[in-house]
């Protein structure tokens, strides 16, 4: 693959020249998801999952690929990509990885280590359909229009909590992976690119 591509080379950049939050994995699942990333026609892409009700957590939730560390895999970045291959059919070895961004931690005791990787187009997913409802090939552009940015969120009480969200093709990204989101899109996008 062309580390040399313009776009991949802004992302490698922005992720490299940062000091990375990592989370002590004590008492937390060590876990990790892909940022796949593709260029289409000069707009970039970035790909999410709704989750079916079928999985053991976060069900329904929009969420990127990934999953929990497992002894099968080398290091988190293992895990990454098995997940990632596992839920969308995304070989390993058509991933470029281009950094890490800071280390999110969740409610339900998962450490997780965001890996972008850069994925050639077109790509023949292959959807896990007992893990995946809904592939989203979601535009930088959308997720980058203010109209689709919130920064409080609704709980299912309807209680206000202040959490960025985004909207995509009627589907709301809250939590975790919103925030994986956001640091992405400003690190990397924030110059509207």
């Amino acid at each position: 693959m062309n580390g040399a591509e313009p776009w991949k080379q802004r992302i490698r950049e922005a992720l490299s020249n940062r000091e990375r939050i990592v989370v002590s994995r004590e008492g937390l699942t060590p876990s990790a998801v892909l940022v796949p990333v593709y260029e289409n026609a000069g707009e970039r892409y970035i790909i999410l999952t709704k989750r079916t009700h079928q999985v053991e957590h976060h069900k329904g939730q929009v969420s990127f690929p990934g999953g929990a560390y497992e002894d099968v895999d080398r290091d988190l970045q293992a895990t990454a990509l098995r997940e990632a291959f596992e839920e969308i059919g995304v070989r390993g070895d058509d991933v470029e990885i281009l950094g890490n961004l800071d280390d999110q931690w969740t409610s339900t005791n998962f450490a997780i280590t965001p890996f972008v990787g850069a994925i050639p187009y077109p790509y023949e997913f292959a959807v896990s359909s007992r893990e995946v409802d809904t592939l989203i090939e979601a535009p930088v552009s959308v997720l980058l229009d203010p109209a689709n940015f919130g920064s409080e969120t609704l709980d299912s009480e309807g209680r206000l909590h202040p959490y960025a969200y985004y909207r995509c093709g009627g589907h709301q990204i809250t939590g975790i992976t919103a925030m994986i989101l956001q640091q992405l899109l400003e690190l990397v996008f924030r110059d509207g690119e």
